[in-house]
């Protein structure tokens, strides 16, 4: 299925709605191949029963309609906030709580220990707390220096 003939829509239960060539509706899912390294490319359309119906190989060559569509239904399921500075850690020893500047605004999380950091494609980080949330740091490098000296003692 073309991309640009993708006909996508929500019902009136707020749900996505791709009818194929053949006429047939399948309430779908938007599932990213890559999400941390390439999350506007590869994207399945999920059926309830798991298959995939469509693939979208980049979300910008779809008109703008459908892809604030697929694009709000993704922001909806997905919660990674994306640390942006580290504000204060209350001990170097773990668990230690850290006081964050999120793009989700600010909060705190637990460290419950060194090996909920973990390293993804340089120079990226996910760090998973206490309660099982994860976040991400695109580009540790461009961390303002106070947080980059928090970090390092943990890595």
């Amino acid at each position: 299925m073309s991309q640009q003939n993708l006909n996508i829509a929500r019902n009136s239960f707020g749900q996505l709605v791709l009818t194929d060539p053949e006429g047939k509706a399948h309430l779908v899912t938007p599932v990213r191949a890559f999400p941390i390294a390439a999350p506007t490319e590869n994207i399945g359309l999920i059926n309830t029963e798991g298959e995939e119906v469509a693939w979208i190989e980049r979300l910008s060559d779809l008109p703008d309609d459908k892809r604030q569509l697929i694009a709000d239904e993704m922001a909806s399921r997905e919660f990674m906030p994306v640390i942006q500075r580290i504000s204060h850690v209350s001990s170097f020893a773990t668990p230690s709580t850290w006081d964050l500047e999120t793009d989700r605004g600010a909060t705190s999380m637990v460290l419950k220990g060194e090996e909920d950091i973990r390293r993804l494609a340089a120079p990226a980080l996910m760090i998973t707390d206490s309660r099982g949330i994860n976040f991400l740091i695109r580009d540790r490098y461009a961390l303002d220096s106070h947080s980059k000296r928090l970090l390092d003692r943990f890595l």
